[in-house]
């Protein structure tokens, strides 16, 4: 287990930190790009390279919570309250100098200006040095939480929710849109971290411990976050569980326990939104998890990537600390036989959205989606609502309406020479990046929806100049204008 912390004042932190200089754009700076990129590969060479022989508060903070290194107690002294940081445990006596015990590190978000500092447990695996992880361990900024962080809708709301909140970081964008923010973890260490988190930044935090939707009962919220503990590893011991992956639930049974229990917790209009993954097992992946969603929401899940078992496995493994361990195998061998007694053939990784909408009839899509997308895709997921409506628009009211095309390329194709293309295609320049392949007509049709004329006043222009039957262009074109306002490509 990590040793324990007590809480520090963390204004005076604050303050010391600035007064260093101690910030995103000041510390790439001085690492130049090389040491940017050696932290990306976990290297702390290029960036201790480019620091020299310096000394000064900014090289020594540097070298304290970005490179972990030992750092002379005199270069601290007058920097830092060192007194009170080795008090609380975030500083430790290590050699013949002052170490880290955790990882306060600058963060810059500038599509949301969510910008300060994160605490969290120290990066493992730093310059090859692989132990095992505490199962007490804190993840940091990670690829997952800065996804989940981009694909989160950025509305403004009254209320939100960072279940499992790990070091905070969900909780420091979310409460640039939302009035009040709670997050909850199982893990105390967690809770802490993300306190001082949230107080370097002068934000205001609601923290409680407990599972899943225990800490708050009987609440609801506009707006839920997670990207859940969803590690499928075999069941062990509360000694050895990594609290900041996985549980003691079976297979991916958390998963759908946030999604079954998410109508109970939200506002109506109200969304979830995870960053997760599930269990592929011989039946198809969509049947299972449209049987998750509850009653009165829609649903929508993108699949990003899917891993066989074996890749998903030494994944996990890895990131335990077990890689070159004489318990590699055995711990191979103990999931593989877990994943064969559940029926697990393979592993979907990516993104659900659960909206209360109370619809008649619910909106359900499944999709996989492998291909490039333009971060962040927040405003996709918050339009989400309003592209469905536009997609159940009745005919007639759809013939009213007057759609645009929004952020889209169109391109065409053909062989050079020929009087006209073979393909045209509208392609969209942010968000999910869609396209859509158009024949003549539907070129012409979403070529002329710029929000000034409505479909159906388009419709019967095109009809005219194509000298085509109006009934006839209609019946085919209006399904892909159904799906291109679904796709958001157009927009009401």
């Amino acid at each position: 287990m990590s040793a324990q912390l007590t809480p520090i004042d963390p204004q005076r932190l604050r303050r010391d930190l600035l007064a260093a200089g101690y910030v995103v754009d000041d510390v790439l700076d001085r690492i130049g790009e090389a040491g940017q990129q050696g932290l990306g590969r976990n290297s702390t060479v290029p960036a201790d390279v480019a620091l020299g022989v310096a000394t000064d508060p900014l090289a020594a903070l540097i070298r304290l919570f970005v490179l972990q290194r030992e750092v002379p107690e005199e270069q601290l002294a007058g920097v830092v309250d060192v007194a009170g940081l080795l008090d609380g445990g975030y500083l430790v006596r290590r050699g013949t100098g002052l170490a880290a015990a955790v990882d306060i590190r600058p963060y810059g978000s500038p599509d949301d200006d969510a910008t300060g500092w994160i605490v969290a447990d120290p990066t493992p695996g730093l310059d090859q040095v692989v132990e095992p992880t505490s199962p007490d361990y804190v993840l940091g900024v990670s690829p997952a939480s800065t996804t989940l962080a981009q694909i989160t809708m950025r509305t403004l709301v009254e209320s939100a929710l960072d279940l499992g909140t790990g070091c905070g970081v969900q909780s420091l964008h979310l409460s640039r849109h939302a009035q009040s923010v709670v997050g909850t973890d199982v893990n105390d260490r967690a809770l802490r971290l993300a306190a001082l988190t949230a107080g370097l930044n002068g934000r205001d935090v609601d923290l409680r411990n407990g599972s899943l939707y225990e800490p708050v009962a009987g609440q609801r919220f506009d707006l839920i976050v997670s990207n859940p503990p969803f590690v499928m590893s075999p069941p062990s011991s509360a000694e050895s569980t990594l609290a900041y992956r996985e549980t003691n639930y079976e297979g991916d049974s958390l998963v759908e326990t946030l999604v079954r229990g998410a109508a109970d917790h939200l506002e109506p209009g109200g969304s979830l939104q995870l960053l997760t993954n599930w269990a592929v097992l011989d039946t198809p992946w969509e049947e299972r998890l449209r049987s998750w969603v509850p009653a009165g929401c829609d649903a929508w899940v993108i699949e990003r990537e899917r891993l066989d078992i074996y890749s998903y496995i030494e994944m996990w493994l890895t990131d335990a600390g077990l890689g070159g361990s004489p318990g590699w195998r055995a711990a191979y061998d103990d999931w593989l036989a877990y994943f064969d007694r559940l029926g697990i053939r393979s592993v979907g990784m990516g993104w659900i959205l659960v909206t209360r909408a109370e619809r008649e009839e619910p909106h359900l899509r499944f999709e996989s989606w492998p291909h490039a997308v333009a971060q962040p895709v927040g405003e996709v997921f918050a339009r989400h609502a309003a592209a469905v409506d536009a997609f159940q628009l009745p005919t007639e009211e759809l013939l009213e309406s007057r759609p645009r095309l929004v952020d889209v390329d169109e391109e065409t194709l053909g062989v050079p020479g020929a009087e006209d293309p073979q393909y045209i295609v509208f392609r969209q320049r942010v968000g999910l990046l869609r396209a859509i392949k158009a024949d003549t007509a539907l070129a012409a049709v979403l070529g002329a929806l710029d929000g000034d004329l409505s479909v159906g006043q388009v419709l019967a222009a095109v009809a005219q100049v194509l000298d085509l039957d109006p009934t006839e262009l209609a019946t085919g074109v209006l399904p892909e204008i159904r799906a291109a306002l679904l796709d958001q490509l157009l927009i009401l």
